[in-house]
């Protein structure tokens, strides 16, 4: 090994400065990913009917688990729950249930959608900010 060295083209300094710039070269990975964990935007679900804006839940993580019943002129309802950073529908008297099965909803532009209700719940981010948008 010593003689492969001795005629190389390598000098000793060399192989630090590899190392160096390999180890260099994931600092930008380590930055952006602090600025992501850090950068979490203040989220909102807005509720809709019919194209309509009914009601807005703010969330924000920590905050208590409730729920809100939304029903309509013809009787049919959802019971929407709300927990901490997430929302999803949680019971609805439609007869698919998609909505229901749809389960929780967290991220910025996530949708929950019930058709025969006519009812669609949008998370987004209150800052204006879209935190999911980033191209790779």
């Amino acid at each position: 090994m010593k003689e492969f060295i001795k005629k190389s083209l390598l000098k000793p300094w060399d192989i630090f400065i590899i190392v160096l710039l390999i180890a260099l070269s994931f600092l930008p990975v380590i930055v952006f990913s602090y600025q992501q964990e850090n950068a979490t935007p203040n989220k909102e679900a807005v509720l809709r009917v019919d194209g309509n804006e009914i009601k807005t839940f703010p969330l924000v993580a920590g905050n208590k688990n409730y729920t809100y019943t939304y029903e309509d002129a013809h009787g049919d309802y959802n019971l929407i729950e709300i927990d901490g950073d997430k929302i999803r529908i949680k019971e609805a008297d439609c007869d698919d249930q998609i909505c229901v099965r749809r389960g929780w909803a967290s991220k910025n532009g996530e949708t929950i959608v019930c058709l025969p209700h006519k009812l669609v719940i949008e998370v987004r981010s209150t800052d204006g900010s879209e935190e999911d948008s980033l191209i790779y």
